[in-house]
């Protein structure tokens, strides 16, 4: 009789141990050799296959322990499928739990404020951890995927900086910066003077990119815009650059020549009135703001004084001064 109770207890002392010590192990650090181990689970992956795609990528985690982990705890069946990474002092509980609330690798790609469509689209292609499944696709038939009520792309994305797990679509970067646009352009239109001569927020929009492109200044974006909303309310062209190079499209190499002012594109506002029929950019929220919250000025003038800045001119005589001035540097 003492020695089946000898067994027994040495039984429990076992089976304590037995769990004190899984208990100790789910809750180490893993050691990782390399600061960070990409592994990836596949879709219909169940714990047993998820632990040995682990194993087989270098995590070094006991596939049978990890297992009995996921099981004991009711994870078995939650573990999602994706890209991911081990970081330094993960533990084989912290393990678990990333697979379970899906925790992926994340990645970023930002969309710098300013650029073109043709440039964000360069930098998403050339984004090698983005699944490129609009490659091929014209920006018609892009948009086509991306909105029910524009057709041309240009300025209809957001610049931001934007997270996604790795191999993620192409496509889910462009929706998801066509909708936090027009979130932005909705909101600054919903609090605009009314009296401001744009008939939709497309125009406005087209505005904000035009602004974008003048000034690098954020101090003076309102100014700008004042000047602008100024004479499209006094029936001036705008004549605004940045809009001419964008209508030469690959043709301009780095300087704006007197005949490129005279040759008439759709964006030459030179040679046109109005607003150009599209953005010429990808403009950011300050410029959206200052096209849709102008500074009031009579200010319809303005000319770079060579140290990042505008001098703002009320009429031509003071223009043509300060032209004279901060371009042809001809003192008065």
């Amino acid at each position: 009789m003492a020695f089946i109770k000898k067994i027994l207890v040495t039984g429990v002392v076992v089976s304590v141990a037995a769990v004190a010590g899984f208990s100790w192990w789910a809750k180490s650090p893993l050691t990782t050799a390399p600061p960070v181990i990409e592994f990836t689970i596949t879709p219909g992956s169940g714990v047993g296959a998820a632990a040995q795609q682990m194993a087989k990528a270098g995590v070094p985690v006991n596939p049978q322990l990890f297992n009995i982990l996921a099981r004991v705890t009711g994870q078995a069946g939650r573990i999602k499928a994706g890209s991911y990474e081990l970081k330094p002092d993960t533990s084989p509980r912290r393990l678990l739990t990333q697979l379970v609330r899906g925790e992926f690798a994340q990645e970023s790609i930002t969309i710098v404020e300013g650029w073109t469509f043709r440039q964000m689209r360069a930098a998403i292609q050339a984004h090698q951890r983005l699944r490129h499944d609009t490659v091929g696709l014209s920006d018609e038939e892009l948009m086509k995927k991306v909105s029910t009520e524009y057709t041309k792309p240009e300025g209809l994305f957001f610049p931001d900086t934007y997270l996604f797990a790795k191999g993620s679509s192409e496509l889910a970067i462009y929706k998801q910066a066509h909708q936090a646009m027009l979130n932005h352009l909705k909101a600054a239109w919903e609090t605009r003077d009314p009296s401001l001569p744009y008939k939709n927020p497309y125009e406005a929009l087209t505005m904000a990119s035009i602004i974008e492109k003048e000034t690098g200044q954020k101090s003076e974006r309102t100014m700008i815009a004042g000047v602008f909303v100024n004479r499209l309310r006094t029936g001036m062209m705008l004549q605004t650059d940045p809009a001419v190079i964008y209508g030469m499209g690959t043709s301009f190499v780095g300087d704006i020549r007197k005949k490129d002012l005279m040759t008439d594109t759709p964006y030459n506002t030179y040679t046109r009135a109005g607003l150009p029929p599209t953005p010429i950019s990808l403009p950011g929220i300050q410029s959206l703001s200052a096209a849709l919250a102008p500074a009031r000025t009579q200010a319809l003038y303005f000319v770079a004084r060579g140290d990042g800045t505008s001098q703002f001119s009320d009429n031509l005589n003071d223009h043509n001064r300060a032209v004279n001035q901060y371009q042809r540097r001809i003192n008065q």
